[in-house]
């Protein structure tokens, strides 16, 4: 097979057909249901929360990629939160604040990967322990009480928006999509990564520095959780420590019904598009029919191990297809 087209189907995935039509489907179903569904307010809610899971997904699809996970995203984002927090109440611009929240991000992502690739330890135990030490950094520094003091100018991004309908924190995130597409397509260090996650051992007879792009992958996902964390104080107009809890859910939710492989190699930048707003159309869908919000969280899993289940199988035929077209072209061989 064409390398070009390898590394195409790994950016753009293989499966998220269904998902297009899975949300297609429950928009239809929910506008008919609910004449609000579509209107202009809710739209703009909506791509706002699928702005803020897509950010999510890139957090947790850059540790999936290499073949990981982190557990720790809810933690590094409440740590930037109260970094914007502290920044700004004491009198920091904005954009000075921003930066130190990216810079807590990155420092937490690099920590994550330094300990997997130095130590050789696995990466859902290392993401497992950061959480808790970040959660606990969380908690210590800010006693629990959120920062109220922050400027209007700042607000911006996550309240402002265009013809009324689309909002800043979306175009940011079709920005960092379309950024993440070309860094995977055309960029070296995005093959490398791809590469990694694909086949490790191959990867590194192929001379690439496996523990150096697993490094640069956390250390990605930790940026992106801190743009997450930058988008949510934006939105909320204050800075809570508390913000963070339910993030990890989403993260895996959104990547991994979105295309993105869990044992690394694959990752969809449209389909993390697709996958945040079928999430976003089940959630505001259930609540403008009066649907027992308490069991959001069933739903949610739910349609994750579908997804799931659908890419096991999808795998399993593509096995199951190579294995009889290898023994047909075998059977022709000895024929002739």
């Amino acid at each position: 097979m064409n390398t070009n087209n390898t590394l195409l189907k790994r950016i753009t995935g293989n499966s998220i057909v269904p998902v297009i039509g899975a949300a297609l489907l429950m928009a239809v179903i929910f506008a008919a249901a609910s004449p609000s569904f579509l209107s202009s307010f809710n739209v703009f809610n909506m791509s706002r929360t699928a702005s803020h899971y897509i950010f999510l997904a890139l957090a947790q699809g850059m540790a999936l990629i290499v073949g990981g996970m982190n557990l720790s995203i809810g933690y590094i984002g409440s740590m930037s939160v109260v970094t914007l927090g502290i920044s700004m109440q004491s009198g920091l611009p904005p954009a000075a604040a921003v930066l130190l929240a990216l810079l807590v991000g990155s420092v937490a992502g690099l920590l994550n990967g330094f300990l997997i690739t130095r130590l050789k330890l696995n990466s859902f135990v290392v993401t497992l322990a950061t959480s808790f030490v970040f959660q606990g950094l969380t908690i210590g520094i800010s006693r629990g009480m959120p920062y109220n003091k922050i400027p209007v100018s700042y607000q911006w991004l996550g309240r402002g928006n265009i013809f009324g309908v689309i909002p800043y924190m979306f175009i940011l995130a079709l920005i960092l999509l379309a950024l993440m597409h070309f860094f995977f397509r055309y960029t070296v260090l995005g093959r490398r990564i791809l590469a990694t996650g694909g086949n490790e051992m191959a990867a590194r007879m192929s001379a690439v520095n496996t523990d150096r792009t697993v490094l640069i992958a956390n250390i990605f996902s930790g940026i992106f959780a801190a743009v997450a964390a930058i988008a949510v104080v934006s939105k909320d107009g204050s800075a809570n420590p508390g913000v963070g809890s339910d993030w990890m859910i989403y993260s895996f939710a959104v990547a991994v019904i979105g295309g993105t492989s869990l044992k690394g190699g694959i990752i969809s930048p449209f389909g993390l598009i697709v996958s945040a707003f079928l999430i976003v159309f089940i959630k505001n869908g259930l609540v403008m029919i009066n649907a027992n919000a308490y069991f959001e969280q069933v739903y949610l899993g739910i349609i994750l191990l579908i997804s799931v289940s659908f890419a096991s199988i999808g795998t399993l035929l593509s096995g199951f297809r190579q294995t009889m077209a290898y023994r047909k072209e075998k059977q022709g061989r000895s024929s002739s």
